[in-house]
């Protein structure tokens, strides 16, 4: 620290080989769709200060509330099919917390049904995202993150694309982005290289050669301020 200022990633490009940094476990990196810590790390330390609220409405295996807790925020975690005892139990489209009481909010949605993450009926991860419903879920759970966060405050937002043989590429992405614009304003877009992933495989590049398609090698991470 140098006069009182937070030190953290300047780069463009993160790309973070493992799920935890220093010498203490963030979440679980066996965890499917886990999120990288550092990616939540430099987010908490650019935009939040010691003692605000950090909310995580897909916390999976609670990567945002370790993360939130070693810096001194709070924070609270929600996710449909808790993996731990200190992720309360929640759908993201109805997020049980007052309006304009949140100061930041990060979420790594799914980008279709293409990760197996619980059984619930109710999970968003089991839709495709071929189909419209997929967006219009996930709007509102962007509805919600609005309403709750506050004036000027900042949200962030991780989301790959999609591609299969029969649907081939789906811009996931883009269109997220583009519905994201409807209650934010854009502060940032990183572009968040992934390592050690189960399509770096030979397998994998096999397949990309024989069916003529890009390996999904990196996600989105966009970064928004509440519009007023």
């Amino acid at each position: 620290m140098k006069n009182n200022k937070p030190i953290f990633e300047t780069t463009t490009l993160w790309d973070f080989p493992t799920q935890n940094y220093g010498d203490r476990p963030h979440g679980d990196n066996k965890y499917s769709g886990v999120t990288p810590a550092f990616v939540i790390w430099n987010l908490i330390q650019r935009y939040t200060k010691e003692g605000d609220l950090v909310v995580d409405p897909m916390c999976g295996s609670g990567t945002t509330i370790d993360v939130a807790k070693e810096l001194n925020r709070q924070v609270i975690g929600y996710d449909i099919n808790p993996y731990r005892k200190d992720i309360i139990q929640n759908d993201a489209r109805i997020i049980p917390l007052k309006d304009n009481s949140v100061d930041f909010i990060f979420i790594d949605s799914p980008y279709s049904d293409n990760i197996k993450y619980s059984e619930h009926p109710a999970d968003i991860g089991r839709i495709s995202c071929e189909k419209e419903e997929f967006f219009n879920e996930l709007e509102k759970v962007a509805q919600e993150i609005y309403r709750i966060l506050k004036h000027d405050k900042v949200m962030a937002w991780l989301i790959g694309d999609h591609w299969r043989r029969k649907s081939g590429f789906i811009p996931v992405g883009f269109k997220i982005y583009q519905m994201l614009t409807k209650y934010f304003e854009t502060v940032d877009i990183v572009c968040v290289a992934r390592r050690n992933q189960t399509s770096n495989t030979h397998i994998w590049h096999e397949r990309a050669r024989n069916f003529n398609f890009f390996l999904r090698g990196f996600k989105y991470l966009f970064i928004m301020r509440k519009k007023a």
